[in-house]
């Protein structure tokens, strides 16, 4: 071989080993019959703070009590659905998932679910044998007993007077709310946020929550049972001293 052919030969294979080297390396495929559902319970924990396994108990993300089986986008109740997922008409079973859980825009590039994914092929074989087991009624117990409850949530309904609040005025850049306790607390309008929570957790009719939040306490959610509250609640008044 002349020197000038050897050359190209080395030139091209260290360009090769200088891509490789670029490319980031693909998640190990996971082999769901050998996954531990005990241990899968544990790794469930990178999923519950959006998703539940309780049967229609949605949080940022649908509940995944009957995940399986199911075709994606179409669990009842669920309204915020990427038109991407909908149309991707998969089926979750243990194929699926590993690819899911793996990357998942790289299964549906239009996802608006922003979870990286799981790279380690065992802890997805866990944590899909986990879910299975939810789906069957079978679930490990998770650690510290019981089955694992993503999301649990106070239930607003069962608050005290002193976080039950009767009116909400705005004045200048304030927010004065006042509770049924006959408290009346000034917020900061930037830290005062508007939420609403329609679901059997969310509070009583015309009885929004307030909620602190902050370690200086300065900052707080107000909770209404619906949209109509909130108009019928703010309203725009400062008092005479101020």
């Amino acid at each position: 071989m002349k020197r000038s052919s050897r050359v190209c030969v080395v030139v091209a294979l260290v360009a090769m080993a200088s891509f490789l080297s670029r490319t980031p390396p693909r998640a190990a495929a996971a082999d769901p019959a050998m996954g531990d559902a005990a241990h899968g319970a544990m790794v469930f924990g990178q999923c519950a703070a959006c998703h539940s396994l309780e049967p229609g108990l949605h949080l940022t993300g649908p509940s995944l009590a009957s995940i399986w089986g199911r075709r994606s986008g179409t669990v009842s109740g669920f309204g915020r659905y990427s038109t991407a997922l909908k149309r991707a008409g998969l089926t979750w079973d243990a194929t699926t998932l590993d690819r899911w859980l793996a990357r998942p825009q790289a299964v549906v590039p239009d996802t608006t679910m922003t979870f990286p994914g799981v790279g380690d092929g065992r802890q997805r074989a866990d944590l899909i044998a986990y879910l299975k087991a939810v789906a069957d009624g079978k679930a490990p117990a998770a650690p510290g007993g019981g089955m694992m409850r993503a999301g649990s949530r106070s239930d607003l309904k069962q608050v005290g007077k002193d976080r039950r609040v009767t009116a909400v005025r705005h004045c200048g850049d304030a927010y004065h709310v006042t509770t049924e306790a006959g408290r009346t607390i000034p917020f900061w309008e930037f830290n005062l946020r508007f939420k609403t929570d329609s679901s059997p957790l969310g509070p009583e009719r015309d009885k929004p929550v307030l909620a602190p939040q902050g370690m200086q306490g300065d900052r707080a959610q107000l909770v209404f049972s619906g949209l109509d509250e909130l108009k019928r609640f703010l309203v725009e008044r400062c008092e005479p001293d101020q």
